[in-house]
């Protein structure tokens, strides 16, 4: 079997794991937020955080929840990290510098999990489970109930109540993530994934000196590291890692981890609105975006470019000889139009345009389907805009899912499309322009120019993915990685729960003749054009500077 074919039938069998799945996992999320029961699991936790999961929140209060217990993970993580040469299961390893501990803590409460540092060299027992793996739990859920609070806004009228974050944050953690985490890490178990709270030991001589790695809950972390849309690894090589990800079966079930949630929100938000066409739509532009990204990136990987690539059978440099061109494009295009970052193989390594859409799939904004819950603000705040200019062709006001888009509304969308391209491109500009940042670039010219640049696109766009070539572990760049992945996260949260509590307090307004019809295959078109134009915008001018040069002189 060829590697283009063996490519071909692992998308399809992809798509087909995600089909059958979509329907009951959507209708489940859409229960789960939608019940006025509590589990007694739930009850306990109201009672320790001394929270009333009755009480409605308008979209102020629900802001304050979200930062409030951002900002409390933020410091928690912190702290445990500072301490940790004195917790019992540290492996050994010392207190985390304070710059490292900040881009850390802000990286796993973020949802971001970019990583500055060797996991398996830096993280004791304690850290990985009793911190990074509660963050990437959390944060998960966080990003989903800004999800829900936007979509509530849209299914109610009159009203400026969006439900209670903590009631959302909790059923999404212990009814969604937990469960289907349990499952899955079974699973890589099964495939060959390690689960143990092992110390560090000797494997074996090499080249005169001895090779070490340590133990850990390597598969419940890497469970809810896909599921959630993370990404941090326990180990450096991320998920090309064997102890990671040892099979080809583990690989495509790891993409299905990443995909399934994003992708079934969008029945989720069809069935609250009372209208599961309309979340065919939102389905069909993202699965339109995904397909074609990861068409385009499997041909570009097989392209051939000379005697070495015909040999070869394809762009095999920095790829994992145990998934092949095909998977590891699959996997690249997956963890980059989602928020996840994790990594099977070296984006540094794909070809000049390989790489390039890797960061154009972060620069859409990660709504292809995007993160948990983030995809799916993101992409309706895309909806807006669409039928905003579809209102300007025609000349009336426009109107989605029977709400009026006004000034506010519109106002408030466009300040969410703007924050994350200004962080990237600002902070790009000024790690380019001072001297000091320049020094951690592997490469020069257009190359070195993208290292850094998708750094910050990472970080701007709480992906987390790393080209693989840049010294991040510097005082300057965790820092200012650690403030583009905060603000990337919750100053656009601000807008989305904003606009949430805008269009909850409208009226409906009635069908008429001249109403969009945003359920139709003409608005789909809409759509996927109003993405790629306004990115293209945005980004294309950086782009052609890195990646696009580099990919026309190859």
């Amino acid at each position: 079997m060829s590697s283009v074919l063996a490519g071909v039938l692992q998308l399809l069998a992809l798509v087909v794991a995600l089909g059958l799945a979509y329907r009951p996992l959507g209708d489940y999320m859409a229960r789960v937020y939608s019940s006025p029961r509590h589990l007694r699991a739930e009850k306990w936790i109201y009672r320790a955080i001394g929270a009333n999961p009755a009480t409605e929140m308008r979209w102020p209060a629900y802001l304050r929840g979200v930062l409030a217990f951002s900002a409390v993970s933020v410091l928690f993580l912190y702290l445990l990290q500072r301490v940790q040469g004195v917790l019992p299961g540290s492996l050994g390893f010392s207190s985390i510098d304070p710059d490292q501990a900040f881009n850390t803590a802000a990286s796993f409460v973020s949802n971001t999990n970019w990583q500055s540092y060797y996991g398996e060299q830096a993280m004791g027992h304690v850290v990985q489970t009793g911190g990074l793996a509660v963050q990437n739990f959390v944060s998960a859920a966080v990003g989903m109930a800004v999800a829900v609070a936007l979509v509530r806004g849209f299914a109610r009228s009159r009203t400026g109540e969006l439900g209670n974050f903590w009631a959302d944050l909790v059923r999404g953690t212990v009814r969604i993530l937990l469960p289907v985490s349990v499952i899955a890490a079974i699973v890589l178990v099964a495939c060959g994934a390690i689960q143990n709270f092992a110390g560090i030991h000797e494997v074996g001589q090499f080249m005169g000196g001895s090779q070490q790695w340590n133990g850990g809950a390597v598969a419940s972390q890497e469970a809810i590291k896909e599921l959630g849309t993370n990404g941090g690894g326990y180990f450096n090589a991320n998920s090309a890692h064997p102890f990671e990800n040892p099979t080809p079966l583990s690989n495509l079930f790891e993409i299905f981890l990443i995909l399934v949630i994003p992708f079934a929100l969008t029945r989720t938000f069809g069935t609250m609105v009372g209208s599961v066409k309309q979340g065919y739509a939102i389905l069909a532009t993202m699965a339109t975006i995904w397909l074609g990204f990861t068409a385009l990136m499997m041909w570009t990987e097989f392209a051939h470019h000379g005697p070495a690539f015909d040999i070869a059978g394809g762009a095999t440099e920095g790829k994992e000889t145990r998934f092949g061109v095909g998977a590891s494009s699959i996997f690249a295009v997956a963890t980059t139009l989602t928020s996840t970052g994790a990594v099977n193989s070296f984006h540094s390594s794909f070809t000049g345009f390989g790489g390039g859409i890797t960061m154009l799939g972060m620069q859409l904004g990660e709504i292809a389907p995007g993160g948990v819950g983030s995809g799916l603000y993101g992409m309706l705040i895309m909806a807006i805009i669409a039928v905003f200019i579809a209102g300007l062709m025609v000349g009336r006001t426009p109107e989605y899912l029977g709400k009026k888009i006004g000034s506010r509304e519109i106002k408030l969308a466009a300040s969410y499309i703007l924050v994350t391209p200004a962080l990237v491109l600002c902070f790009t500009a000024a790690a380019m322009a001072l001297p000091t940042p320049g020094n951690s670039m592997t490469n020069s010219g257009p190359h070195g120019f993208s290292e850094i640049l998708y750094a910050y696109t990472s970080g701007g766009n709480n992906n987390g993915s790393a080209f693989a070539g840049l010294n991040a572990d510097t005082q300057w760049f965790n820092t200012t990685i650690g403030l583009a992945m905060l603000l990337g996260r919750f100053v656009p949260m601000v807008f989305v729960l904003a606009l949430a509590g805008a269009l909850a307090a409208q009226r409906p307004v009635p069908e008429t003749a001249g109403t969009l019809r945003t359920h139709k295959p003409l608005f789909t078109g809409l759509l996927v054009g109003t993405i790629m134009i306004v990115t293209g915008l945005t980004y294309f001018p950086a782009l052609a500077l890195g990646p696009l040069a580099e990919g026309l002189a190859s």
